[in-house]
């Protein structure tokens, strides 16, 4: 997939994958890849500063934890994340609606 493609949607994809349950940074990149059949394969210059930006912005919240002696930041959905998590979705679709009208077959 083409890097293109995700601009403007990072933030949102990462928003989803967290919903659920707390996350470090290298699961979720991984499951980013798992999530989309492996066709997200992010490095993590790309992810960790998004993620940093996500959490300035009250979207996440994050706490330390230590796993077979390691540091590990987790980060979680806060509820402004979950509201704007929520709008994502509906833009989403909207936008995808929009773009199946054009783009559809003749």
């Amino acid at each position: 997939m083409k890097a293109d493609a995700l601009r403007g949607h990072l933030d949102s994809l990462i928003l989803a994958v967290v919903e659920k349950q707390p996350l470090h940074g290298y699961a979720i990149i991984e499951a980013l890849s798992v999530r989309s059949g492996g066709e997200l394969d992010l490095p993590t210059g790309t992810i960790y500063p998004a993620l940093r930006r996500l959490e300035k912005a009250g979207y996440l919240d994050s706490s330390w934890s230590e796993v077979g002696g390691r540091k590990r930041r987790t980060y979680e959905l806060s509820p402004a994340g979950r509201s704007a998590l929520a709008a994502h979705r509906q833009e989403w679709r909207t936008f995808s609606q929009v773009v199946s009208g054009v783009l559809g077959e003749a």
